[in-house]
């Protein structure tokens, strides 16, 4: 019997290695996918920090400057602390082009959303002629913005042909451009005619990825088109509508182009449709006050990332959860699975020992 215990003592080390090894994760492989991670990621990170994270903080240093933009802001010229910063902040203009901006952003989801939806639905029919429609819908998103503007700019002139079609039908065309009760809403008609292909495209692209099983089952249990519509289009689009949602806003935050080929530098600012882009660009670079105008980029970006990173702490994450689940499970299940074995193996090497 002792014998027996000196040998099942004895053989408790090798078994405790051989536990060991058996449990223990390769690390043969590790550093070789660590170092291709840095050199698979450093070109990427070069570039970025090259091209986002340099013109950042150089955009904050010359913010702290009165500059015209020749030469070195230290030489040429005038250390103005924060004042740059406090002039914008303080800026009734600027606030009311922050304004504007929210106003066109939250107005283009609400003009766009709804269409995007509904063209989707219409073109994810089998119908002749979808292809061309596909095309015809897409067409003013690729579309330069400098052409539209210039279009659009000649369209709605006081007489300009729009104008022109109404006065012949008896009707009294108004000032679209220059009106700031109307202009608004033609820029939001423009952002609209604009954009909405690209919202349509997205929600067509989510609607193909809907399982057709899913329609199927729920037209067998007596389900109609617009109730297999709110019960399962709908919610599997969420993802691709809250992608869009994230895409629109950002795009609306940078709005430039439009407004100030349209409206131009000044009228931009008296028909209530200037945005915070517009304002930079105004009183910065046509000002001859880069300084100034490096201090508005930087608060643009500011309130950029800080509705960015709302949107996605409170909207985006619910996603990258749902989409990380079956891994978290999965990795769950490796866990419980491993434990099982240490328990047992722990159990079979203690009734040796006894």
């Amino acid at each position: 019997m002792g014998n027996n215990i000196d040998d099942a003592v004895l053989s408790k080390p090798a078994a405790v290695s051989h536990r060991e090894k058996r449990f223990s994760k390769p690390s043969s492989g590790a550093g070789r996918r660590r170092f291709e991670i840095v050199v698979l990621s450093a070109p990427a990170i070069v570039i970025f920090f090259g091209f986002v994270i340099l013109p950042i903080i150089f955009g904050a240093y010359y913010g702290f400057f009165r500059w015209q933009g020749f030469g070195k802001p230290s030489v040429n010229g005038t250390f103005v602390g924060l004042q740059n910063y406090v002039t914008a902040l303080h800026d009734a203009s600027f606030r009311n082009a922050i304004i504007h901006t929210f106003e066109f952003m939250i107005g283009s989801l609400i003009f766009q959303a709804p269409l995007a939806i509904l063209f989707a639905l219409l073109l994810n029919q089998k119908f002749k002629g979808r292809g061309l429609i596909r095309t015809l819908i897409f067409v003013p998103y690729v579309i330069s913005e400098v052409i539209v503007g210039t279009g659009w700019s000649l369209l709605l002139q006081k007489t300009g042909a729009i104008n022109e079609i109404l006065q012949h039908f008896g009707l009294n065309g108004p000032d679209w451009l220059a009106d700031p009760k109307i202009a608004p809403w033609t820029l939001m008609i423009l952002i609209t005619w604009k954009y909405v292909g690209f919202a349509v495209i997205l929600m067509l692209a989510g609607m193909q990825s809907i399982p057709e099983e899913l329609y199927e089952a729920a037209k067998v249990d007596g389900a109609g088109f617009w109730q297999m519509q709110r019960s399962i289009t709908l919610p599997l689009l969420g993802p691709t509508i809250r992608i869009w949602v994230f895409l629109s806003m950002i795009g609306s935050m940078q709005l430039f182009d439009l407004v100030y080929i349209v409206w131009g530098k000044y009228v931009s600012d008296t028909a209530g449709v200037s945005t915070m882009a517009t304002y930079m660009v105004r009183e910065g670079r046509d000002a001859g006050n880069y300084g100034y105008g490096s201090a508005v980029a930087l608060l643009i970006f500011l309130i950029s990332l800080a509705v960015a990173l709302l949107y996605q702490g409170f909207v985006l994450n619910r996603d990258l959860d749902g989409a990380l689940t079956e891994q978290r499970q999965s990795k769950k299940r490796e866990k419980k699975r491993l434990r099982e074995q240490r328990k047992s193996s722990t159990a079979l090497l203690t009734g040796e020992v006894k």
